[in-house]
């Protein structure tokens, strides 16, 4: 090695990180270049690892807010657990009730009745799950309150036959406020079998909305009386629902709070109610992160490319870098800093594209679907009727993390390329 160039960097051989390896780095970057289609390589290099890295972190954000507003929309209705005894009516609940609260993570319960029944509006008929729900202890265990108007649910009161409709069902049945419509009650005795069914009329005194298709178009909601009434409960009721103080405390809390409703009962949590859902969403969401990140893979070939045009172009500066002492090491520092720079340009501008992205991905949606007369986001597919984000800083730490080692791995050959150039044959005929 030339003893010039050790006495002006103060290198070692042993050192890959020469500064004179960085300041030529930088300066080739900065200078223009003789080939433009090289230069344009490596602006599309940036845009495609940017793209790559700024799609990564919208889908993951979609994703992850998917699944936290169908969780949300899901522990809203159906609360954190019910417990009941399969095929039996549950009479004396409000000791068992009492029992219930006294045990560990419980923080409410209150009864309720579902059954399966038909509604019938001139000729339009829909089948439907009826609940019937207490209207004092209803908003301890759900946020179902919260979606019908205060005053909507407060005509619920016992005797008065008064009924609550998701919004979808009422547009369904083609039912509006005040409208009378007839429920259908199936009849079914022990040793008779199936009985003829009972018709009650009802008044429509509002609907609900919560956002997920599956509730919006198939449920209706009676006070416990009433319910209790036309499915001959008398004062029984099919179960108990809970509210835990942690979410994820429900399937042990759960199957404990049964034990109180004596040998037969059984709780199902909110992780059982859509389990195959959850699951499917989980995997769906590594497999499109895996997919995805081929993207980022993909647009570092371009840096492959753009790294190759650059060596090729400085093959006389860097034979001549190598004739001053530079060594293999640090000549291949320059490229692989070259490289650096524009992996991480291009990650820092997918950061900023994805957030961006993620922020305003409901807004964006909604503009292309009233544009072009589409809708991407149906809720009788999807649950929900609009397009959620839940941007995580963790995700996009890791995102960013693989975006850029990808762009590092893509520099290691022609930078090893680089290092490999024999000064003699270059200069010859120089």
């Amino acid at each position: 090695e030339n003893p010039g160039y050790r006495a002006i960097t103060g290198a070692s051989d042993r050192c890959m990180l020469h500064p004179v390896s960085v300041f030529i780095a930088l300066r080739y970057l900065r200078t223009k270049r003789k080939n433009r289609f090289a230069s344009f390589v490596s602006v599309a290099s940036v845009l495609g690892v940017g793209l790559g890295v700024a799609v990564l972190i919208v889908v993951t954000a979609v994703m992850n807010g998917f699944e936290k507003e169908v969780k949300r929309h899901i522990l809203g209705m159906t609360s954190h657990a019910v417990v009941l005894q399969p095929g039996a009516v549950l009479h004396d609940w409000s000791q068992l009730r009492e029992d219930i609260l006294t045990r560990p993570h419980v923080v409410a319960a209150a009864p309720f009745i579902r059954a399966g029944a038909m509604l019938n509006h001139r000729g339009n008929v829909r089948g439907v799950s009826i609940q019937g729900v207490d209207l004092l202890l209803e908003h301890t265990v759900s946020t179902l309150p919260d979606a019908v108007d205060p005053a909507a649910f407060a005509t619920l009161a016992d005797g008065t036959h008064n009924i609550l409709l998701g919004k979808s069902l009422a547009e369904a049945l083609e039912v509006e406020t005040g409208d009378t419509i007839t429920l259908v009650a199936p009849r079914w005795r022990p040793g008779a079998g199936i009985e003829l069914p009972q018709y009650y009329p009802l008044t429509v005194t509002g609907t609900f909305s919560v956002g997920m298709h599956d509730f919006d178009a198939g449920f209706a909601l009676l006070s416990l009386a009433d319910a209790a009434s036309m499915f001959e409960l008398g004062e029984g009721i099919s179960g108990l629902r809970l509210r835990f103080d942690d979410a994820d405390a429900a399937p042990f809390a759960a199957r404990a709070a049964a034990t109180a409703l004596g040998e037969g009962a059984t709780a199902v949590d909110w992780t059982q109610y859509h389990r195959n859902f959850f699951l499917a969403l989980k995997s769906q969401k590594r497999i499109m992160f895996v997919i995805l990140s081929l993207i980022v893979a993909v647009a570092a070939f371009n840096i492959v490319a753009s790294m190759i045009m650059v060596v090729k172009e400085k093959t006389r500066d860097i034979a001549v870098l190598r004739t001053l002492g530079l060594s293999r090491r640090a000549t291949m520092f320059i490229f692989v800093v070259q490289g650096i720079v524009i992996g991480a340009s291009g990650v820092a501008l997918g950061i900023v594209l994805g957030a961006l992205g993620a922020s305003h991905a409901n807004e964006i949606v909604g503009t292309i679907e009233r544009l072009f007369g589409i809708q991407f986001i149906k809720p009788d597919v999807y649950y929900i009727n609009y397009l959620p984000a839940d941007l995580r800083f963790g995700d996009i730490t890791t995102i960013a993390a693989i975006g850029f080692v990808i762009c590092v791995i893509a520099t290691l050959y022609p930078a090893a390329q680089a290092a490999r150039t024999a000064p003699a044959a270059a200069l010859r005929y120089e």
